[in-house]
């Protein structure tokens, strides 16, 4: 019993550490263009300032570190108990 709350308390320790350094990755990012200018857009506005695509992939990763913290949670645990 000692040991499942163990790696419960490893688990979620890993799941929170990984999504403060992806949290961290995806502020790190300016908002605001460089000096000459955002060259996405012809003049009409800002246009996208970014990267979508990464923003989209530290999403993703964020509910594949989710859903692997709760299997282990669920497998350390011993499942679901009648």
């Amino acid at each position: 019993m000692r040991r499942a709350r163990t790696h419960v308390v490893v688990s979620l320790l890993l799941a929170i550490s990984a999504s403060v350094v992806m949290a961290t990755l995806v502020m790190a990012a300016s908002p605001t263009p460089g000096p000459a200018g955002d060259p996405r857009s012809a003049g009409e506005g800002p246009g996208l300032v970014g990267d979508p695509g990464f923003a989209i992939l530290a999403v993703l990763a964020i509910g594949v570190v989710t859903v692997l913290a709760t299997l282990a949670y669920v497998r350390l645990t011993g499942g679901r108990r009648p």
